[in-house]
């Protein structure tokens, strides 16, 4: 099964990136899933179930202790067709 996760975390700062922001980029991109676009409001993942649900558990506990006061989620399943 592949899974796609789109997420952000807050507080923003508009002004420079706040640490649990770049924490969650970190933990996303050692996660070694297919596809990441990683963006200054949000930011997705794809890959198969396995590897993106263990990068959403690290990114949740890495994000929160940064100082995240909120993180939003959003994981859907994918089909073959879909990309």
């Amino acid at each position: 099964m592949r899974l796609r996760v789109e997420f952000t975390t807050e507080p923003f700062d508009l002004d420079e990136a706040p640490a649990h922001a770049l924490v969650a980029r970190e933990v996303i991109e050692a996660a070694e899933l297919d596809e990441v676009d990683v963006g200054p409001f949000g930011n997705t993942a794809e890959g198969g179930a396995e590897r993106v649900l263990a990068a959403v558990d690290a990114l949740l506990r890495k994000a929160l202790e940064a100082g995240a006061t909120r993180v939003s989620l959003q994981v859907n399943v994918v089909g073959e067709g879909e990309r």
